[in-house]
């Protein structure tokens, strides 16, 4: 799958999933802004992209703030061009509590982060995209979407609403040129999933497939979903998770 020609966003590119799927687009021709609010850990991360021989440009801002948000997407614009490829994938885990136990601070943060960030995301990405003739985005759920986790009611739904987020912005712009759709991941090896500890590996047990999944993995999905070899699907889900949900 190549990217040649295209200009392409992604949020949460400093490690993990984000950082695989930028890497991806660059490698495969793209010119990505990549986009996370760890200067050190983006700036890393740009650098191997480069060593790869790719296009890649960091920008330091908080998806939660809408503003930021709106920044980003104008300089991709100004530097690329244009704008045909988004992924919104930045995303935080948040403190895990009993629903009636959790702190309406980690409550706020997790949505603004999870939920509002990738609305913010798509309401500044759609014009810019729409102004370069069309293209496609990406928004990143997890497996919780479809299940409730146990302490972390905060997280879950976010995730869902990531997923009714996306249905209705396809459902808006099929007919105008843009392909909307949601990536949810299982268990994936990143710093957010390793941050669970017994919890991550006691899921980990339970995967047909017998392990944790690998960034790439998602990337190689994401890819496939930006690519022309995808020009039917929007508005859908692909579930990358070893089986988990079988």
């Amino acid at each position: 799958m190549r990217f040649d020609g295209k200009a392409a966003l992604v949020t949460g590119a400093g490690n993990g999933i984000g950082a695989a799927i930028a890497s991806r687009l660059a490698c495969g021709g793209a010119s990505v802004l990549c986009v996370n609010c760890d200067e050190q850990a983006l700036a890393r991360m740009v650098e191997t992209v480069h060593q790869d021989g790719g296009l890649a440009i960091a920008y330091v801002a908080d998806v939660p703030i809408h503003q930021e948000v709106k920044e980003a997407v104008a300089l991709a614009v100004a530097r690329f061009g244009s704008l045909h490829l988004a992924v919104n994938n930045a995303g935080i885990g948040g403190s895990a509590a009993p629903l009636a136990e959790q702190g309406l601070e980690d409550w706020h943060r997790v949505l603004n982060v999870n939920l509002n960030g990738v609305f913010y995301g798509m309401k500044y990405q759609i014009p810019a995209i729409l102004a370069s003739g069309g293209g496609v985005i990406v928004n990143i759920a997890s497996m919780w979407a479809h299940h409730g986790m146990r302490g972390r009611a905060h997280y879950t739904a976010s995730k869902l609403g990531v997923m009714g987020l996306t249905r209705a912005a396809a459902a808006d712009y099929a007919g105008q040129q843009i392909r909307i759709n949601t990536v949810c991941p299982g268990v994936i090896d990143t710093p957010l999933a390793r941050s669970g500890g017994n919890e991550t590996e006691e899921i980990a047990e339970m995967i047909p497939a017998g392990r944790i999944g690998r960034a790439e993995e998602v990337a190689v999905v994401v890819a496939f979903l930006l690519s022309d070899e995808a020009s039917y699907v929007t508005a859908s889900e692909y579930d990358v998770d070893g089986g988990i949900l079988h």
